[in-house]
């Protein structure tokens, strides 16, 4: 039987830096045969190798008799049985061809352009990506973060999922994301805006949208960024794809973010892969009483790191040195004040005027020490005298809405 990797059809060269073509072929009619994130496929693939765990799908290889005569002990028939089926069915070369059509490619482990850290998700590692987009993935990954959550989230998470994906990209970081509604496509929307990176790992063929309301939000994806899958062209979503489609996301990036979730959201699933690979896990926190806040919070309860802007995100998973600046309140014309006289100000009652022996009491001060930070308190503005007594100058100092300290 012909296989499909050794398909008479002229190819392009193989090139350095490039995974063998034989390997690039048996993976793309791999992508084709085996769901993602399959572990059984995983460990024969790790122990045969693409091309030789292929042949064995096709018979192609003698089998030992006796106990070995099972080319995959272990592994269920019917498992075995539904990947020789697609295998056999696997147009590798048209796959190709497709996405090269489309003016992406199909990276596989070897490649310069493969990202390594992949590799930490051992025998659930993807077959290969399947990519649309100018940029170098291992390039932009090395300097990622995943912002992820609830598809039906509020207002709140959608401006705040823009917000930090602008500010990351403003910083030079790259935006991961799923492409979904909600979260995810306000994530992917702050970095474009904001003329950054961003990449989208879909759970389906890179060619086919989804979903298909975000057509065009994926199409500029693909334009400035990156569109990401680890199934081949004309591939449709499924919901276990959604779920296995997180591990990719969290091995890609170094920190994940989550940003609304329910307790059973598939943005925790993310989180918590994140965390099994030793990435960092954040968490954005919302209302006590939103339920879209509630895995939030229970992500916090554990070892999440709470986070509320980009800065705080780029000092967890940043450089060493890249630190957040010191957060605190505005400073108001009273904190510039001596000790001496905030002391005499704090005395003053907020109601009616206060005869100057009574402030000097609740102070602790005497009567002539009182009397001259009470001018002095008058002349900046803070009091005014009526009669013998003195109280609160009754204007009303503007509140600030800054997060971060002033001058």
């Amino acid at each position: 039987m012909t296989t499909p990797a050794s398909d008479p059809r002229p190819e392009t060269p193989e090139t350095p830096g490039t995974a063998p073509l034989g390997e690039r072929l048996a993976r793309a009619t791999l992508s084709r045969a085996v769901e993602p994130g399959d572990e059984h496929a995983g460990r024969w693939l790790r122990r045969y190798g693409a091309t030789g765990f292929l042949d064995r799908l096709l018979d192609t290889t003698p089998v030992p008799r006796g106990d070995e005569a099972d080319a995959f002990p272990g592994t269920g028939p019917r498992r075995v049985a539904s990947w020789r089926l697609r295998a056999a069915a696997a147009d590798p070369h048209r796959d190709l061809t497709t996405i090269h059509d489309l003016g992406g490619r199909f990276l596989v482990p070897g490649d310069t352009e493969w990202p390594r850290q992949l590799d930490d998700l051992a025998d659930t590692r993807p077959l290969g990506l399947w990519v649309r987009g100018p940029a170098d993935l291992r390039t932009w990954a090395l300097r990622s973060v995943a912002l992820v959550g609830a598809r039906a989230c509020t207002p709140y998470g959608a401006h705040i999922a823009a917000e930090l994906a602008t500010g990351l990209a403003r910083q030079g970081w790259v935006v991961v994301s799923g492409a979904a509604y909600g979260i995810d496509g306000a994530a992917h929307r702050g970095a474009l805006a904001a003329g950054g990176a961003t990449v989208a790992v879909l759970a389906c063929g890179v060619d086919t949208p989804y979903p298909r309301g975000h057509d065009q939000l994926i199409r500029r994806v693909a334009e400035q960024g990156l569109v990401v899958g680890e199934l081949p062209p004309e591939s449709h979503p499924t919901p276990s794809r959604f779920i296995l489609r997180n591990r990719v996301i969290a091995a890609l990036t170094r920190g994940t973010v989550v940003i609304e979730a329910r307790h059973r959201s598939g943005s925790l699933v993310t989180a918590r892969a994140a965390a099994r690979l030793g990435r960092h896990t954040m968490g954005v926190p919302g209302p006590v009483t939103s339920a879209l806040s509630a895995g939030i919070h229970e992500l916090l309860r554990g070892d999440a790191t709470l986070v509320t802007d980009a800065d705080e995100i780029v000092e967890l998973v940043g450089d060493m040195g890249q630190l957040a600046p010191a957060r605190r309140g505005p400073v108001l014309p009273r904190d510039l004040l001596a000790p001496a006289a905030a002391h005499i100000l704090e005395a003053i009652p907020a109601r009616g005027p206060t005869p100057t022996t009574v402030i000097a009491r609740r102070a602790g001060a005497t009567p002539d020490d009182t009397l001259a930070k009470l001018y002095e308190l008058h002349s900046l503005g803070f009091v005014e005298r009526h009669g013998d007594g003195w109280q609160l100058t009754n204007t009303t100092t503007p509140v600030s809405n800054a997060r971060r300290g002033g001058t």
